[in-house]
């Protein structure tokens, strides 16, 4: 199996690719000819209730900031149109 023992060296067990091991036996190969396969099988159920798991699952962590985000701009938006408006002149004159 290994080779001979050389007392100086130790086992020679052979050249690169030969490395002394026997050629196994008894191998069985399987494959699945290509026109019999289904590798779409299952994808479009899967990624429906996927997707509904996780949205669901994570719509908490992100509809919240969004519409606290959403409130905050609208609110920011409508001060500055009233700001910038007659009465909110008025009101602000004073101040400069």
């Amino acid at each position: 199996m290994g080779g001979s023992l050389d007392p100086k060296n130790g086992y020679y067990i052979g050249g690169w690719g030969e490395l002394g091991c026997p050629t196994p036996q008894r191998i069985a190969t399987y494959s699945l000819s290509s026109n019999r396969q289904r590798p779409l099988a299952g994808v479009f159920h899967s990624a429906i209730f996927n997707t509904f798991r996780r949205f669901r699952h994570q719509v908490l962590y992100v509809v919240p900031p969004f519409v606290a985000a959403y409130a905050a701009m609208n609110w920011a938006v409508e001060r500055n149109h009233y700001l910038q408006s007659k009465p909110g002149r008025a009101e602000t004159a004073g101040e400069e």
